[in-house]
């Protein structure tokens, strides 16, 4: 498997596919470099290099005990885009990833990347605070560590089931094998790196971040995404960037990259080629 290894010893899984201009893609919590399946193939076949890579704790990486905060997965992402030699790539963040794409951008510099783009993306804080009144409170990611740590199985059949796609709301079919490639993707990482992973996309301030990005960055999110709720993230990054672009789609669940692959795949392209 093509791996590299971190500053700190951590091994980062990552596929590498095609040639051209690279896309980097960075995965939501607590899935991996699989769940991009459809950009990747989608992209490889439009001309594209593509790469996606398991963040550390999670799918085939190093399941290690230490590291899993902002800091570590962006410097993990600098570690990776300078073993490859990227440059003018083009970074895409789903949820996670997006936070990921951003505290990379703007605690590594931007004279590696061109563009970037943020799908249903954490930013620019999750929890409320004082500061961010319209967060969500910190009890609700309490909740979910305490159901991760009670039966983690259990816990990831839930919330694809349900909210992450959208199979909850009325007229919505489940899609049973979307449910089972969400739970294979998250037993295959450590329990206790998407434990404290919580902590780390709940609970990070990327506004200094986004402030400080000037490259262009399309920000695409679904309003009724009930994991990350659009009002107190896409609405409130948007206005933050320099050179930001908001696209709202009506109805899009959080995980739109996988049930509106179609939609979101043809906005990212006509973004990446404008």
């Amino acid at each position: 498997m093509p791996t590299i290894t971190t500053p700190d010893g951590v091994e980062i899984f990552y596929q590498d596919w095609g040639t051209g201009q690279p896309i980097v893609f960075s995965h939501g919590w607590p899935l991996s470099s699989d769940d991009w399946d459809a950009q990747m193939l989608y992209f490889v076949r439009q001309g594209f290099r593509v790469i996606a890579h398991d963040r550390r704790g999670h799918g085939r990486s190093s399941h290690v005990a230490t590291g899993h905060d902002m800091d570590h997965y962006a410097a993990d992402l600098a570690a990776l885009t300078e073993h490859l030699d990227l440059h003018d790539a083009v970074h895409i963040g789903h949820s996670t990833g997006g936070g990921e794409v951003v505290h990379y951008i703007a605690q590594h510099g931007e004279s590696r990347v061109a563009k970037a783009a943020l799908l249903a993306a954490v930013p620019p804080l999750m929890v409320q605070t004082e500061a961010n009144p319209g967060g969500l409170p910190i009890a609700v990611f309490e909740d979910l560590q305490a159901q991760l740590a009670a039966n983690r199985s259990e816990f990831y059949l839930a919330l694809p089931s349900g909210p992450f796609y959208g199979f909850n709301r009325d007229g919505v079919e489940p899609r049973e094998a979307l449910i089972r490639n969400w739970w294979r993707q998250g037993m295959m990482g450590s329990a206790l790196a998407h434990y404290e992973g919580i902590v780390a996309f709940s609970q990070t301030d990327f506004t200094e971040d986004l402030r400080k990005i000037t490259v262009p960055v399309l920000v695409m999110h679904g309003d009724d995404d009930q994991i990350v709720p659009i009002a107190d993230s896409a609405l409130l990054s948007a206005p933050l960037l320099k050179n930001g672009t908001l696209k709202v789609y009506e109805g899009f669940p959080h995980g739109m990259p996988t049930t509106h692959a179609d939609v979101i795949n043809a906005d990212l392209l006509e973004f990446i080629r404008s």
